[in-house]
């Protein structure tokens, strides 16, 4: 529904006040604090409309008012500016801090992890990011090396740089010319293929080309199948839980165990990661306000998501968790430029 301008400015006046203090907000509030230079009577009236509208609501018989998760929507919807010159400063230099961190990362869960603690700390709010799903890794690399007389470790490389590490037992030590003719095999055939790419025709080619060593060949394919099936799991990684209990709205004996062990199991937060990455504007910025969350424990919070993707097409999700009475704005803002990140970290190290 559209609003009027008058309508438009004191609904965002509440909700500006409401982010700020979590208090309900009266009309005597909005008269002395915002510009628009209405009388208190003239706000009531047009409170009044806006409830009757089901923009906001009264907690209370004479309390002032508070947004609905409908006034949240239109908020977020049309009524959000662009931050100003100093959070765009201070989130300039936030960036720079998180790309000095993430560069000097080469594991993946490493760089995940510190991003959800980062982004905790930074927002007081709940986190989580997730690994990238492939649902074709793609082998980018195989490295065979003696470990000593009788072990080989085969080192197995996907396209998401997910790594596996293979030893095995072998009857005799392998020469450097052997080991360097399994190598070149391995990786001519095998590089840049996806699990249904090898066939029971090309694995016995190898094997044939393999001789006396196609039991290698055997370990190490059993190893891609394990390291496939590895990187196709999901992991979600959270932080920033008891930054929930700083809100009070969010603190009763119904529900705050609930909401933890949500973000601690973490097990309903996959049909949120799912809804997050089957959405059509794949990398847009995704934004659920109260019951539009698909998870019931999270129902009085708000989520907002985005997605990150490697280049080889695996997608992972951010997501903040915190209030309804969230700073949208800043939120928005830091997936925006967190997302960016890290399409270019992963991707320039892929």
């Amino acid at each position: 529904m559209n609003l009027d301008e008058r309508k438009m400015k004191i609904l965002k006046a509440i909700i500006s006040t409401y982010l700020e203090t979590g208090e309900p907000v009266g009309s005597r509030t909005i008269a002395r604090d915002s510009d628009l230079h209405l009388s208190s009577a003239t706000i009531r009236n047009e409170m009044a409309d806006l409830e009757e509208l089901g923009y906001i609501l009264q907690p209370h018989t004479s309390a002032g008012r508070i947004p609905s998760d409908l006034g949240y929507r239109y908020y977020v919807d049309h009524l959000m500016e662009e931050k100003e010159s100093e959070f765009a400063a201070r989130e300039n230099e936030l960036r720079k801090e998180r790309q000095a961190l993430l560069q000097k990362m080469d594991r993946m869960e490493e760089v995940l992890k510190n991003v959800a603690d980062v982004l905790a700390a930074n927002t007081n709010y709940a986190t989580l990011i997730t690994t990238p799903q492939i649902k074709e890794s793609k082998i980018k690399f195989i490295q065979l090396s003696m470990v000593d007389s009788r072990r080989l470790l085969a080192v197995i490389v996907l396209g998401n740089d997910t790594v596996r590490n293979l030893l095995m037992n072998i009857e005799d030590p392998l020469g450097n010319d052997e080991i360097l003719k399994l190598n070149i095999l391995l990786n001519s055939f095998l590089q840049g293929l996806t699990l249904k790419d090898i066939n029971l025709e090309l694995v016995h080619t190898m094997k044939v080309q393999a001789g006396m060593h196609a039991s290698i060949l055997e370990g190490v394919f059993n190893g891609i199948v394990e390291a496939i099936h590895e990187a196709d799991d999901m992991e979600i990684y959270t932080s920033g839980a008891t930054n929930m209990l700083k809100y009070p709205e969010l603190v009763s004996p119904d529900h705050t165990m609930a909401l933890l062990d949500t973000l601690v199991e973490k097990k309903a937060l996959v049909k949120l990661v799912d809804d997050t990455v089957n959405q059509e504007e794949r990398h847009g910025i995704q934004v659920y306000i109260g019951n539009e969350t698909p998870v019931q424990t999270l129902k009085d919070c708000s989520i907002v998501t985005a997605t990150y993707e490697l280049a080889e097409g695996g997608t992972g999700t951010v997501g903040i968790i915190g209030p309804k009475r969230m700073d949208y704005q800043k939120v928005v803002n830091t997936l925006k430029n967190l997302t960016d990140d890290l399409d270019e970290i992963f991707n320039n190290k892929s």
